[in-house]
């Protein structure tokens, strides 16, 4: 059984990198490294890790944020444009969204993916750090993060800019790896986890490390009911959380008063 480690908060000034303790201003140095590294071969991990479930997964988030034609959406953490390309047919012509990253090899991948794409005039890709987002207040009716709160290093700050650029009434999901709610899944999710998406990761990409930072900054990730009580304490009106695949993956829906 893998340990949680998530009870071993940092200290002031340190956060978790994995289950690596490291100084909170080299961080995102290193998540930016994860990425840089994956990139090319991203989408197709992120099939073969989820067995082409994350694309369901994603349309219950665009469903849940309460998308319609015509709203301005920001899709954070953004990567290839996968959650970006579905609101966007959502939102429909007369509506906008910005893909929003802080890795420019990920927006490179999404800048080539996007490439004849007939909703790509719809979507703006913006390098952009989720702790200081370049949006005015009130600009989107709704924000969603697939898969990136985690690799944030303070995701408070970013939950909070995240309720500032939303309009009020307007909803945010987080979409995020969480942990089984049954007992017996987990032997088996761990397993998988640590041994088989390393493995994985070096088969495609010459990269297991990267993905064993994946099931690692998933151990060290708030619970879901740390994260709804997060979400609410930033500022949030309300927050209720839907779970997927026995708790496997969660999608947070934050609205705004």
């Amino acid at each position: 059984m893998v340990t949680n480690n998530t009870e071993d908060s940092p200290s002031d000034g340190d956060t978790h990198f994995g289950f690596e303790t490291v100084p909170a201003d080299e961080k995102a140095g290193k998540v930016a490294g994860v990425f840089h590294s994956v990139a090319r071969r991203y989408d197709l991990m992120n099939d073969l890790m989820t067995w082409g479930l994350h694309r369901r997964w994603k349309r219950s988030a665009i469903r849940l944020s309460g998308a319609r034609s015509g709203d301005a959406a920001l899709d954070l953490a953004g990567g290839t444009g996968d959650i970006a390309v579905r609101l966007a047919r959502v939102v429909g012509p007369t509506g906008s969204v910005v893909l929003a990253d802080i890795n420019p090899s990920m927006l490179a991948e999404a800048e080539r993916r996007l490439a004849g794409d007939p909703v790509a005039a719809r979507i703006s890709l913006k390098e952009a750090d989720a702790e200081d987002l370049p949006f005015a207040d009130r600009s989107f009716d709704v924000v969603t993060i697939g898969f990136g709160l985690r690799n944030v290093t303070n995701k408070e700050r970013a939950i909070r800019e995240m309720l500032r650029v939303l309009k009020p009434g307007g909803r945010m999901v987080v979409l995020e790896f969480s942990r089984p709610v049954a007992w017996l899944v987990r032997p088996f999710y761990d397993a998988y986890s640590f041994a088989v998406l390393p493995a994985l990761g070096f088969v495609c990409t010459r990269d297991a490390a990267s993905y064993r930072y994946l099931a690692e900054s998933i151990r060290v990730h708030p619970d879901r009911e740390s994260l709804r009580a997060m979400i609410v304490a930033q500022g949030f009106a309300r927050c209720d959380y839907r779970t997927m695949l026995f708790g496997i993956v969660a999608a947070h829906v934050g609205v705004k008063a």
